[in-house]
């Protein structure tokens, strides 16, 4: 971050050492940005509980506070009041270690979100590559919290993450991919400024549709939420967990979930792009924030009104129909990359609006292209199942009636 850059410039010309004057800027700027999203997470439970009450037709938290605000805080009391159960046979360094690492898998996605043109933790060059591998480290904590609790329906949960979230991971990095070849970078910054003239929403909604899905899938939220089915598994994987562990299982999924909407802004929805945010940098971070609300509430939507999936409908709908869609989407798009490339179609200037229409509308169609080839695969394949399921049940009555004629 520039600002951090300058507060280290500021302590040495003070006569501080510059070793030390570093090191006090830097650390400054791990805290606030560590700290900001736990923040958000406090208002985000009270939102979520309002949102989903609101849907459900009932009120929601209104007792602590005002409309209820203060609830969550009274929430973290009661946890943190609450006896800290160790299971007995339980692997405890692992068992413990478990929460904190969920929290920190969600955490270190922030230190590569641009928040302005001039505000983020660490611009990598891989950045979008980094936003995989650190999101992947919660599965490993659910998988550790499973087999450390000496629980046979915390492992049963556990083992759903192999299942579940490592399969979702697919579409979900090759969604990415296409963002970043339209950027041709993998840096965040470089995929934000990359939107200049036209979001990357508009010309690849294939992909923001499979990364919108897939993300759902990754936190384990309805109707994907087959890793915490209380009707299955008594809670699932955290069921041996009790007090501040776990309410940080649940502060993870919650930091998650937003932090998703937050990379659905990056990477198709112009991030901290807006009106005067180069020249005003705190519009910058509104405009993120504001735009990740969007997505945040799209989510909490689906969540509120699906019913839950069975694990083979979730692992069908995955690998039968999102991964051969984001394989064909891929290739579609990194070949009409080649030919706009090729006849001169695409923008001059990257930040001018009337030079990005002709590259948007040609991905636009393939994405169309793209969404109709699967579409019909999809209805084709259903009307042979409800054929097969219709003959079947034919054979059936026929063979009773005959049965009865006998």
């Amino acid at each position: 971050m520039d600002c951090i850059n300058q507060l280290a410039q500021c302590l040495s010309a003070g006569g501080m050492d510059s070793g030390l004057a570093e090191f006090i800027s830097i650390f400054l700027g791990v805290t606030l940005t560590a700290t900001f999203p736990l923040l958000v997470t406090i208002l985000l439970i009270w939102v979520e509980r309002k949102f989903a009450a609101r849907i459900q037709d009932r009120i929601g938290p209104n007792r602590v506070g005002p409309f209820g605000l203060l609830q969550p805080l009274a929430d973290v009391v009661k946890l943190l009041g609450k006896e800290n159960i160790t299971p007995q046979g339980a692997d405890k360094p692992i068992y413990n270690f478990a929460p904190p690492l969920m929290v920190a898998s969600v955490l270190l996605i922030w230190a590569v979100v641009p928040f302005s043109p001039y505000h983020i933790g660490s611009d990598l060059e891989i950045g979008a590559l980094y936003t995989i591998a650190v999101a992947s480290i919660g599965t490993l904590a659910v998988m550790m919290a499973g087999w450390a609790s000496n629980n046979k329906y915390a492992l049963l949960g556990a083992f759903r993450v192999v299942a579940q979230l490592i399969s979702y991971e697919v579409p979900l990095a090759m969604a990415i991919l296409v963002p970043v070849m339209l950027a041709g970078s993998m840096s965040m910054q470089d995929i934000v400024t990359a939107q200049y003239g036209m979001w990357f929403m508009f010309s690849a909604p294939v992909a923001a549709f499979l990364f919108f899905i897939s993300s759902q899938a990754e936190t384990g939220r309805a109707p994907f939420d087959l890793l915490e089915a209380e009707s299955e598994l008594v809670a699932g994987f955290n069921i041996e967990y009790s007090g501040m562990k776990f309410a940080m299982f649940f502060a993870g999924e919650f930091m998650h979930v937003f932090t998703n909407g937050v990379l659905m802004a990056v990477f198709f929805s112009g991030g901290w792009l807006g009106p005067f945010a180069e020249q005003a940098p705190i519009l910058g971070a509104i405009y993120l924030l504001g735009k990740a609300s969007v997505w945040y509430m799209l989510s909490l939507w689906l969540r509120n009104s699906v019913p839950r999936l069975r694990i083979d409908q979730m692992m069908n709908f995955n690998w039968k129909f999102l991964v051969p869609m984001s394989i064909l989407n891929l290739v579609v798009t990194a070949f009409l990359l080649q030919v706009i490339k090729q006849a001169g179609l695409g923008p001059a200037d990257a930040g001018n609006f009337l030079q990005n229409i002709p590259q948007t509308l040609i991905l636009l169609l393939g994405n169309g292209f793209v969404a109709y080839v699967m579409l019909s695969w999809a209805r084709s394949k259903g009307r042979a199942a409800r054929a097969a399921d219709e003959a079947k049940k034919m054979n059936a009555a026929t063979a009773a009636s005959v049965a009865v004629g006998d």
